[in-house]
């Protein structure tokens, strides 16, 4: 990959078209560029979490972990014959999940994000993930997408759910929607 990134801009894409690969123009509204920025708008929000201290370690690396699947998500997106997202990356968010579950009490409400900045930011991520989702399942309409990847995506974003109860824990207790009307 060396000197792929060396010209930052090509003035190609003033037009509204940007390449998707192969050559291929595309509007910048596709639906695969749309998928590519939910996607690139998702890791720079996991980056968010991963600057704040104190996050548990084994917290950090899943979360560098998952940074990584998703430039391979992208890659798979561009090249459909490439598939690196498999059935065991899928196991291994599902056991991630679990692991972190056990040790969170039962939850009877709606979790309203904001006691600490780490939570929050795992909130955030959580929400771009589901719109991540949301444009990967139209693109799978439109042309072949991993099915493992639309897996991984959902369990994704439960996993920030749950990080975002573990972070918010850290430092007391979570803020529950207080449903009762006045």
């Amino acid at each position: 990959m060396a000197n792929r990134l060396t010209k930052i801009f090509t003035k190609k894409g003033d037009d509204g078209s940007t390449d998707i690969g192969g050559n291929q123009r595309v509007p910048k509204y596709d639906q695969t560029i749309q998928v590519y920025g939910s996607i690139d708008e998702l890791s720079a929000a996991i980056g968010l979490i991963t600057t704040e201290e104190n996050i548990p370690k084994h917290i950090l690396e899943f979360l560098n972990g998952v940074q990584q699947n998703l430039f391979n998500l992208s890659g798979e997106i561009s090249a459909p014959q490439f598939k690196s997202i498999d059935e065991k990356k899928v196991i291994a968010i599902e056991t991630f999940i679990d692991e972190l579950n056990e040790r969170l009490p039962p939850l009877k409400d709606f979790v309203v994000p904001g006691v600490n900045k780490s939570s929050t930011f795992t909130h955030q991520s959580r929400a771009i993930c589901r719109r991540a989702e949301r444009e990967l399942f139209k693109l799978a309409e439109e042309k072949e997408v991993n099915q493992q990847s639309l897996k991984y995506i959902n369990r994704l974003s439960d996993a920030f759910f749950v990080i975002a109860r573990t972070l918010a824990r850290e430092e007391g207790e979570e803020e529950i929607w207080n449903h009762e009307r006045k």
